[in-house]
């Protein structure tokens, strides 16, 4: 059984002296629509000048694979639920379950835990956001809860580590990470990676905070996964290939929105992969990648909307997965296992995967894009959305939120 990180390691303190536990209070956000992807706005923008050449390892947000590795080091970073813990969480849940109450009204103020645990997820919240920026839990009984009270019960932890954002055009809360019939990986203008069986490259997402991913299901061969601290990366590049590291910060990257936008607005936005808030301190260098939602914007090319992906751009992105590759920290999710990455600075991949045979159950994971405001701890992000409750995530016109528990 993997080591309790010791209380004294995740210290529930926010920047600047604010108190983390008082998001106990923070009110009902429930009717408050998910705020979508803009540009990041230049004037926000620390100039590439200005970046740190090199951010110290004594930064508590940059970390190397070697300090985790091994079943030494698991307990920093493992952590299995107690029996206590589970108590609590399904006595919540089947609460929840009960009342009748839709899975998309579950939330912080409406998903009451007790305050023991509560003031535990608000401490892991404070490493993931300010420290290392990656967590695991192993151990949640989804097999014997089933798909519904899994779903209460993963929603419920998650409202506790950050506001929950729609991740499509459906308004999904509650994502599934699962292979579906049809969905081809070689038609990367329409179809997400997440939806097929293909390799996903270090990336982040459109969280505005957390990722989290809960394991239902394994594969019959591969979809493992790996993390990268993107603080490690820069600091890399900016040793060996500062010409990448100073494409890689330039606010010239068009992300496609590969038609899952709202009416009026534009099919793509602008923003550099890595870049500093001005005036925030160092170790709050950020990224931002995904190279699926880069490689897809020919047909925008095509259309006289941008410019093409430069030479440079190409290489930035080759030399960027090879440098994340290099320096990885490596896992296998098992049944019952919640990973919880920082979508600010960790990068995460997963391998491709071979599905079982039918009749048994494909690999499923549930997945929560999980929105932290500046007000509530977060950190500033270059965009004009920066502190709304629900920053980040996928909108499109007036899709209200869904809590599937299947993949669709």
């Amino acid at each position: 059984m993997a080591a309790q990180v010791a209380q004294s390691q995740l210290v529930p303190a926010g920047p600047n002296g604010t108190d983390l536990q008082s998001l106990s209070s923070v009110p009902s956000i429930k009717h408050i629509l998910t705020s979508g992807q803009h540009d990041a706005l230049p004037d926000r923008l620390t100039p590439y000048s200005d970046l740190p050449k090199q951010i110290p390892l004594s930064a508590p947000t940059i970390w190397k694979r070697e300090d985790y590795e091994g079943e030494e080091n698991r307990g920093k970073w493992v952590r299995v639920w107690s029996e206590r813990e589970i108590e609590a969480l399904e006595k919540a849940s089947v609460a929840w379950r009960d009342s009748g109450k839709s899975l998309t009204e579950i939330e912080r103020a409406s998903f009451v835990l007790p305050d023991w645990l509560a003031a535990d997820l608000t401490a892991i919240r404070y490493r993931i956001l300010h420290g290392v920026g990656f967590y695991l839990f192993k151990g949640l009984p989804v097999q014997r809860w089933g798909i519904e009270l899994t779903a209460i019960a993963y929603l419920g932890i998650g409202t506790h580590l950050g506001n929950t954002v729609s991740q499509n055009n459906k308004g999904h809360f509650l994502g599934h990470v699962k292979s579906l019939d049809g969905a081809d990986p070689t038609k990367i203008d329409k179809v997400r990676i997440y939806k097929t069986t293909a390799r996903q490259f270090f990336h982040t997402d459109s969280s505005g905070g957390l990722v989290g991913l809960c394991c239902l299901q394994t594969a019959q061969e591969g979809g493992e996964s790996d993390i990268v601290s993107s603080q490690a990366i820069w600091n890399d590049l900016q040793a060996n290939r500062p010409d990448v590291a100073e494409t890689l910060a330039s606010n010239i990257w068009y992300f496609d929105r590969k038609g899952e936008q709202s009416k009026g607005e534009r099919p793509f936005y602008i923003q550099p992969i890595f870049s500093l808030v001005r005036g925030q301190p160092i170790e709050r260098l950020s990224a931002r990648f995904d190279p699926y939602y880069i490689k897809s914007v020919q047909r925008h090319v095509d259309a006289g909307l941008m410019p093409p992906v430069s030479e440079e751009q190409k290489e930035a992105m080759q030399v960027l997965e090879e440098t994340a590759n290099k320096l990885a920290l490596h896992m296998e999710l098992e049944i019952g296992d919640v990973q919880l990455v920082s979508d600010q600075h960790v990068f995460h991949a997963r391998t491709a995967y071979v599905d079982r045979a039918p009749p048994e159950p494909r690999r499923h994971l549930l997945r929560l894009w999980l929105s932290t405001p500046s007000s509530e701890g977060g950190w500033e992000l270059p965009t004009i959305h920066s502190n709304h409750p629900r920053r980040g995530g996928i909108q499109v016109d007036d899709q209200i939120a869904t809590c599937p528990l299947d993949a669709e």
